[in-house]
């Protein structure tokens, strides 16, 4: 059985952390309804969903993915760049303690999860303003047991990784290659953005079919034409706090 967590979206959303975008005013009932699609989405493709309450005091909590990497051996609760971000990790520790023993990342190490690409057994570990090569060796020597690879890579640009690449299917990847070099990746098939999207990359992929945003149309039919099932769905106001689809659950294994 899938299990997708989520958390709802604080009424301080507006207050959200920004790196590369300006302010935009984010619409709180909009984002509200968009999220509960999302999570329509997440149960449509086979997940079942434990939407975790809004935090009232935590802006980006809805990004749970920045607090915690899932795997199927261990869960590692990390330590995210942003000062404000680190007490979201609370909660979402709660929330898996029983379906995974909890390792975490220590000081002087910062990891947001969506600096983090799993394939098959390579972990990439994107170097990027919220995340550092202190990080990336805690992260290698907790999944050394379980034959993980870990790399750290270079990324300019965007926020995070996962804004710059994601899975897409069993051998294909989803890249912005202006953002992360796709040499780094190894034999594995690529599609890449339109170039008038470069904020595309990021998707959610499932067993039947890749959630993926509808505000993307021209990379949505290269997705489309490359053969994949989508389940299109609006995420314009989480986009407006630097957030995109993976950002918004953990998905995992029961």
């Amino acid at each position: 059985m899938l299990i997708a967590i989520t958390r709802q979206i604080s009424p301080r959303f507006n207050e959200c952390e920004l790196t590369h975008l300006d302010r935009q005013p984010i619409d709180l009932d909009l984002a509200r309804a968009q999220h509960h699609q999302y999570e329509a989405a997440l149960r449509e493709l086979g997940c079942e969903v434990i939407s975790l309450p809004p935090e009232p005091d935590l802006p980006d909590s809805v990004f749970v993915e920045d607090v915690a990497l899932v795997f199927d051996e261990a869960a590692v609760i990390t330590r995210p760049g942003a000062d404000s971000r680190k007490p979201e990790a609370a909660a979402v520790a709660r929330a898996l303690s029983p379906y995974r023993a909890l390792y975490t990342v220590e000081a002087p190490g910062t990891l947001d999860g969506g600096d983090v690409l799993r394939v098959g057994k390579t972990v990439y570990i994107g170097l990027s303003s919220r995340s550092n090569r202190s990080a990336v060796e805690q992260t290698r020597q907790i999944l050394a047991p379980y034959d993980y690879t870990v790399q750290g890579v270079e990324v300019t640009g965007c926020l995070h990784l996962k804004s710059a690449v994601t899975q897409v299917s069993e051998d294909t990847l989803l890249i912005n290659p202006a953002w992360v070099d796709r040499s780094l990746f190894g034999p594995v098939k690529f599609i890449e953005v339109d170039e008038r999207e470069p904020g595309a990359a990021n998707a959610v992929w499932l067993a039947d079919g890749v959630i993926y945003p509808a505000h993307y149309p021209h990379t949505q039919r290269r997705l489309t034409d490359a053969g994949l099932r989508l389940k299109i769905v609006d995420a314009t106001e989480v986009a407006k706090a630097e957030g995109a689809v993976t950002c918004c659950s953990l998905i995992f294994q029961a």
